[in-house]
């Protein structure tokens, strides 16, 4: 690769990343108001996103498999639907919506 097409990548993640913290900013001033962590350090939003807490137990930030004690995923349960639909009567691996 040449020279000039190394900057430019560079150049490019760089913008992308710029991007990236000033939307996460916008959000964070629009939630929070002025003041916090994500606006007096705006490069903590690189890769962490403003509403997002941390915890792994918050019904927002979660696992929703975990969370919301659901133990079929969103694709298994529109499987699932369709087969019903189609009235194939197959199994659903163990696994019930009632629980």
């Amino acid at each position: 690769m040449s020279n000039e097409q190394v900057k430019f990548k560079n150049s490019r993640r760089r913008h992308q990343d710029e991007n990236a913290i000033n939307k996460q900013v916008k959000i964070a001033k629009s939630k929070t108001g002025t003041v916090g962590k994500n606006i007096e350090q705006p490069h903590r939003l690189v890769k962490h996103h403003a509403m997002d807490c941390g915890n792994p137990e918050c019904y927002i930030c979660g696992n929703p498999r975990k969370t919301h004690k659901d133990r079929l995923t969103m694709q298994e349960k529109r499987m699932f639907q369709d087969l019903d639909k189609q009235g194939n009567p197959q199994t659903k691996s163990g696994y019930s919506d009632q629980e």
